[in-house]
């Protein structure tokens, strides 16, 4: 993706002049980001993913005047007619080929930061109340009209005792009506309150992850704790890969010349200080850094489910078939890189991130299945050849 090249659904800007002027520092409204818009999903397919196990989804609706929230799955939904009612279907990315296509449209963000597309469907007066996402989001309309108030107020003190994150104090402060292809980027925080002007309103919402420091610096020490493992006797570490280069931390401790003591159940000075130059030798630097947030932002989503596909086969070119044109990752497929470290779903893959590999990254997809053509080196080929069979990948035909 041209950052450069002006975008319809960013109504005419470039993704450049969008991540600088609005990203994470104020809303923006696009009517027709995408004209002639059709959802990814009908209404009817929708309601059939909340009633299913392996989807995630909630149902919010108000029974006088209080809030209330349920989860998935539904054997039964409201009546289609019933007003003031949602259902909530997260991840739908994981399970549909076309919504997958549509956030990919977005990626013009880092993929470490892109998250999931979730589909509400509501009837007239539905919503889930003036709330706050800690994290950016485009609204788009899907069918239907919604009418949205948004504000950026300081104030997000939250009703207490709900099971629904709803604001105490809701200010608006500007009001929009979105019909089929309008889209409202609003970034962490803006306060705003979506209410279905019509039955089977839907709305689109692709959200984006943000992690705060808390969840940076447990993953941090849990990568350090591995390695630490790792580096006390074990091959690899937690992910199949070699142990970070550093000294090792299998050496016991010893305290020859130790003083006989008058207090024993004192922790002696000695051992205070081993502990603190053991674990000064654990380096929190890139390094650890990379891999792990690589296997962290790559781990599957938790409604992934890859099934291996046996007719994808590179030596398969049948006859009275198209031929295979391009490699492409499967849907639910993450994959990530820096420098000369490749990450694929949670693990630290067993190649380089060379050119080739970081094209099918970026594109997710590889023109063309003659390795020699790509110029991939045998291990990565081999690497293909085992994500093909795990489901992680297939061979297309166009």
């Amino acid at each position: 993706m041209n950052p450069n090249k002006p975008l319809t659904l960013l109504g005419g800007l470039t993704p450049n002049q969008f991540m600088k002027t609005y990203w994470q520092r104020k809303p923006l409204l696009v009517r027709q980001a995408f004209t002639n818009f059709k959802p990814p999903v009908s209404a009817a397919k929708l309601k059939k993913m909340g009633r299913q196990d392996e989807v995630e989804s909630r149902l919010v609706w108000r029974k006088r005047g209080q809030w209330q929230m349920d989860r998935g799955p539904f054997t039964r939904l409201p009546k289609a007619l019933a007003s003031d009612w949602s259902l909530l279907v997260q991840s739908v990315d994981m399970h549909d080929d076309a919504a997958c296509a549509l956030m990919n449209q977005f990626r013009f963000v880092p993929d470490a930061r892109l998250d999931d597309l979730m589909i509400s469907l509501a009837t007239k007066g539905g919503g889930v109340g003036p709330h706050f996402d800690s994290y950016d989001v485009f609204l788009l309309q899907g069918q239907g009209r919604r009418r949205w108030q948004i504000s950026q107020q300081s104030d997000l003190t939250l009703i207490s005792g709900l099971s629904l994150k709803i604001l105490k104090h809701f200010l608006p402060e500007q009001e929009f009506i979105l019909d089929p292809g309008d889209m409202l980027y609003l970034p962490p925080q803006a306060a705003h309150d979506g209410v279905a002007l019509d039955n089977d309103c839907m709305t689109i919402s692709i959200g984006f992850r943000a992690p705060d420091q808390a969840a940076l610096a447990r993953g941090m020490l849990e990568a350090a704790a591995d390695q630490i493992v790792a580096r006390a006797g074990l091959a690899s570490g937690p992910y199949g890969e070699p142990p970070l280069p550093g000294p090792t931390l299998n050496a016991l401790y010893r305290d020859a010349g130790q003083a006989a003591t008058k207090q024993p159940a004192q922790i002696p000075e000695g051992l205070i200080d081993a502990a603190v130059r053991s674990v000064s030798k654990i380096q929190f630097n890139a390094t650890l850094a990379e891999r792990f947030l690589g296997c962290w932002l790559t781990e599957p989503n938790q409604a992934a489910v890859f099934d291996e596909d046996e007719s994808d086969e590179t030596d398969d070119q049948h006859d009275d078939a198209a031929p295979y044109t391009h490699w492409a990752l499967d849907r639910r497929t993450r994959m990530l890189y820096r420098g000369k470290q490749l990450f694929i779903n949670g693990e630290v893959a067993p190649v380089h991130a060379e050119p080739g590999l970081k094209r099918l990254a970026d594109a997710r997809e590889l023109a063309g299945t003659n390795p020699a053509a790509q110029k991939l080196t045998p291990e990565a080929v081999e690497a293909l050849k085992d994500w093909l069979e795990a489901g992680w990948l297939h061979l297309i035909r166009k």
